[in-house]
């Protein structure tokens, strides 16, 4: 059969509108014929990440205009959850919704870190800031940080800090205290810092750091008494309370972040989609009501950004955790 110059024509508009339609679908669906997005958490179900993480992925999802789930991949502080992120493809729907401990302290406190998270990531957009908040127990005979620092000085020792578990940041948060200080200080290790807070609550330590959103509840409740928070700048949730350095604690600016991180050799395209999006989607009133009055704050900057504070606290993790012993 001849054709024809309109059934030409025909066959012509017929393969670009094919084109068309698939330049228009999402990078991913391109590349993996599946546009549903997966954000890696490496910490189980209900924990601050992971609940972060659950609100942010809706929003997420109407700025990059296709599904975004969360995935929980648990273990070994974060690592298992980003090595799964390395290994996979370049433009692969997996994405590290990332808590900053595991790409600063791990490496330095962790024998089984498989990646090295300065290397073998993309970093792709911020997320969050938090800080810790120093806590103690309302019964203990210095009631401000000066008293506290006092005390310690006086009683070299005899201060017991509880904290998540060896290597965890309010662990080493502590450490860096009581060098900064100039105080000894006996270090608590329990299995998460739901324990560790009952003990300070019920005498049994003296203090610790905390989270805010964590903490807040049992300041708000009169259970505890607050000192200082780690940040250079106040928390807004807890406006009133000075930071470390407003109360003479030189060079300590000590606080934790969320961050989305893609697999090495991400193209520029993808990586600018998500870059922005994100961006987008942080601007969301709701979402920024929500997550500053558990106490975060929002940090929406560049990728560049997040690469130059992973390196900084990455370096700093390395001086304090130097001659240190990890089981």
């Amino acid at each position: 059969m001849t054709k024809t110059p309109s059934t030409q024509r025909r066959l012509m508009m017929a393969l670009l509108g094919a084109v068309c339609t698939t330049s228009a679908l999402p990078l991913w669906a391109q590349s993996a014929g599946n546009n549903t997005v997966k954000l890696i958490v490496g910490y189980a179900a209900g924990g601050p990440v992971d609940a972060s993480a659950r609100v942010f992925a809706p929003v997420l999802s109407r700025e990059l205009g296709q599904p975004v789930i969360v995935e929980n991949r648990p273990g070994a502080g974060g690592a298992v959850a980003g090595n799964t992120v390395v290994k996979s493809a370049p433009n692969s729907l997996e994405i590290f919704y990332a808590a900053s401990p595991t790409m600063t302290i791990s490496p330095h406190v962790l024998k089984a870190m498989a990646f090295d998270p300065l290397k073998d990531m993309t970093p792709l957009a911020t997320i969050l800031s938090y800080a810790n908040v120093l806590v103690i127990n309302q019964n203990q005979p210095f009631k401000t940080l000066p008293e506290l620092v006092a005390f310690g000085k006086a009683n070299p020792g005899k201060l017991a800090y509880g904290s998540a578990g060896m290597g965890a940041s309010n662990h080493l948060s502590g450490e860096l205290f009581a060098r900064r200080a100039g105080i000894n200080m006996t270090h608590v290790p329990y299995k998460g810092n739901a324990p560790a807070m009952t003990d300070v609550m019920g005498g049994q330590i003296q203090m610790m750091f905390d989270i805010v959103g964590g903490a807040k509840a049992h300041i708000d409740g009169g259970k505890v008494r607050p000192l200082a928070v780690t940040s250079k700048e106040r928390n807004p949730a807890l406006p009133q309370l000075p930071s470390m350095t407003e109360l003479g604690i030189r060079d300590y600016d000590v606080g934790g972040w969320y961050g989305l991180y893609g697999p090495l050799g991400m193209s520029a395209e993808l990586s600018q989609k998500i870059t922005a999006a994100t961006a987008r989607a942080l601007q969301d009133p709701e979402l920024n009501k929500r997550w500053v009055d558990q106490g975060y704050v929002i940090w929406n900057a560049k990728p560049a950004d997040l690469a130059e504070r992973m390196r900084r606290e990455h370096a700093l993790w390395a001086e304090v955790t130097k001659g240190m012993t990890f089981e």
